[in-house]
């Protein structure tokens, strides 16, 4: 591997990170999670992190469009806040721990994301599949239409 090549979590995290807190309403997650191309909020109660939102949860919680009554059914579900859905207990990583863990961890237990915190559960940051994806972009030398190289170490 190449020597600056990331290593640890925070080598390769996204340090802007758009959260929700658990009062917000679901009314226009979807619609900002597919505008902004992300697929995973975490959820606040100030800096701790208290659960997570995916955009596979908010499309379980939606009517099916094929539904006769979907209008009024998502004119509900819009104003359900974020604390009925959110998923409560997320796998999290710590910054200083190793990209391989990371990576094994996110495989073994299926997830898209984790989000990374300190000690104390305030959230730091938050990496993903696509972090990943990019990464391996980056150390395979090929090129991708918008794909900006992870960060390296100094």
């Amino acid at each position: 591997m190449d020597k600056t090549a990331p290593k640890t979590v925070a080598d390769l995290m996204n340090r802007k990170v758009i959260t929700v807190t658990e009062s917000d309403t679901l009314e226009h997650l979807e619609e900002s999670m597919l505008r902004l191309r992300f697929r995973h909020l975490p959820v606040v109660d100030g800096k701790k992190l208290v659960g997570l939102i995916s955009h596979g949860d908010l499309l379980h919680a939606s009517s099916s469009f094929l539904s006769d009554k979907a209008a009024e059914r998502n004119a509900l579900i819009n104003k359900v806040t974020v604390s009925r859905i959110m998923q409560r207990e997320v796998l999290t990583v710590r910054p200083e721990e190793l990209l391989v863990e990371a990576g094994k961890m996110m495989w073994e237990a299926k997830v898209g994301c984790l989000p990374v915190t300190d000690v104390n559960g305030n959230l730091l940051g938050i990496i993903t599949e696509a972090d990943f994806i990019r990464l391996s972009m980056h150390l395979l030398g090929g090129d991708v239409n918008g794909l900006t190289p992870p960060p390296m170490q100094e």
